[in-house]
């Protein structure tokens, strides 16, 4: 165990349990659902930009994607940067119009925007089996990236650093909220700024420049410099695939579209645009970059998810490789807290509540209850992540797909397309949740695509037939609304 390495991370996890004290200790003073889920619906436009690329950048892009980027080369760096507009798409997309309908409705989570614009309990509660199916995979992803990060970096056994990592988020956002989540992020996201340019000039630095790494890299594998990449993965239709899982696809991220609802004013988008665009920039070349350069350092590693934590370890000295390990840290961990709370309200708010609404007067009992929902699911994905893959990116996006294929539709049609109606968004669902479940199950790729774009195309299909069968919402979207 590497106490120069650990005495850094020790600090930083104080910080964020100091900064969910604070949001702990202001929402005793507001309505608890508002405030829980969505921290009253008061963040700016910095805050906004660094929640949404924290939630957004995870595991698979400090640690997944750079392992990539390790076994296929300088390809999968320039494949990397199709993610660019996503926060652009997201915010734009979305953004006023999601946001000015979810106070007309007063909607606290997406399944209430679901059912306030189709007016389905069938609808909710579909949406919300497919989102805590596909959110239990999604945080297995982080617990492994966190774990195996603790374990390379600061020689902690994995079920041990499984075990501290796991037990301190669920509780940070069991107590803290969506308030403590976005505090932390915005904190997190300047962590991983300074993080990911401490890494790479140091891995060009120890490379003897980035003249020498390309060319060492060429000599172990031409195609490592190539734009095909290694094993000349990279063809049009993968290419295309990527883009729509990472980039478009992420419209239908529902702990994505849910920060669409909570920011304060028009200003607090425009800004979160700009802000948020150039953070996942220097995010995303940053970290694949140092990956595929961290081949020319290190170039028999057996497991590529590896090469982030063990490239700490070789070119930075042991307390600033400390300080840098907070970086993955905080991306996961941002990851993790948007995707509990999101489960956590579907559970009591979509699942629970709807069942007995009654329960609301209770909001002593209800607060316990919801924290010791995310304290619960926290720990079963802490079981879930007990015997890892070697790879997570695919898992990662794995569960990506299944979100994006169910809720990508019925959200996007559902704000731009008045005669959307509940029969539609159904169809479009179950569709896109069978076509893909049962594609990725079998591993077939049509004409060289991942699952997630035939799926994405049966589930318009199914929208677009499905719409004629049935009828207009009462709901339907409105003329004139409250303004941003």
């Amino acid at each position: 165990m590497q106490t120069d390495v650990l005495l850094p991370l020790l600090g930083y996890l104080l910080l964020v349990f100091g900064l969910s004290v604070v949001a702990y200790r202001r929402r005793q003073q507001g309505n608890f659902l508002n405030d829980y889920f969505l921290g009253n619906r008061s963040m700016g436009g910095f805050v906004l930009a660094m929640t949404l690329t924290a939630t957004y950048i995870s595991a698979s892009s400090f640690i997944g994607g750079p392992g990539a980027a390790y076994k296929y080369g300088l390809g999968w760096v320039l494949l990397s940067m199709i993610q660019l507009p996503a926060v652009w798409l997201s915010l734009g997309v979305l953004g006023k119009k999601f946001a000015i309908l979810a106070r007309r409705y007063n909607a606290v989570t997406l399944n209430d925007m679901l059912y306030a614009r189709y007016q389905s309990r069938l609808l909710v509660w579909l949406a919300s089996f497919s989102l805590l199916v596909a959110f239990l995979g999604a945080m297995t992803v982080q617990f492994i990236g966190g774990a195996r990060l603790l374990e390379t970096a600061a020689g902690i056994p994995y079920d041990t650093g499984l075990l501290i990592f796991g037990i301190s988020i669920a509780l940070y956002t069991a107590f803290g909220g969506f308030r403590a989540s976005v505090l932390n992020d915005a904190m997190q996201g300047l962590v991983m700024l300074l993080g990911t340019v401490l890494l790479l000039v140091a891995v060009i630095h120890a490379a003897g420049g980035l003249h020498a790494a390309v060319g060492k890299l060429q000599q172990i594998d031409p195609k490592l410099v190539s734009p095909q990449g290694g094993e000349d993965i990279l063809s049009l239709p993968f290419m295309a695939s990527f883009w729509v899982l990472v980039c478009f696809g992420v419209i239908g991220l529902p702990h994505t579209a849910v920060r669409c609802i909570a920011y304060r004013d028009s200003k607090a988008v425009h800004r979160g645009i700009v802000l948020g665009t150039i953070v996942v920039a220097v995010l995303m070349l940053g970290m694949h970059l140092a990956g595929a350069l961290g081949r020319a350092i290190l170039p028999d590693l057996t497991i590529p998810d590896q090469v982030i934590p063990t490239l700490m370890i070789a070119v930075l000295p042991p307390f600033a490789a400390g300080i840098f390990l907070a970086a993955p840290m905080a991306a996961i961990m941002s990851t993790i807290n948007a995707q509990l709370l999101q489960s956590s309200a579907t559970i009591v708010k979509d699942l629970y509540l709807n069942a007995r609404p009654e329960a609301l007067e209770n909001e002593k009992r209800l607060t316990r209850m919801t924290s010791l929902a995310t304290l619960v699911l926290g720990l079963l994905v802490l079981l879930a992540a007990w015997h890892p893959p070697q790879m997570i990116i695919w898992l990662n996006l794995l569960a990506f797909g299944g979100l994006e294929a169910v809720f990508l539709w019925p959200l996007v049609l559902g704000l731009y397309w008045e005669r959307a109606n509940a029969t539609g968004a159904l169809s479009s669902m179950l569709t896109g949740a069978i076509s893909y479940t049962l594609l990725a199950g079998v591993d077939l790729h049509i004409a060289g695509l991942h699952p997630i774009i035939p799926s994405l195309l049966l589930s318009l299909l199914a929208f677009t037939i499905g719409n004629r069968f049935g009828k207009a919402a009462v709901s339907a979207l409105p003329v004139t609304g409250p303004q941003l």
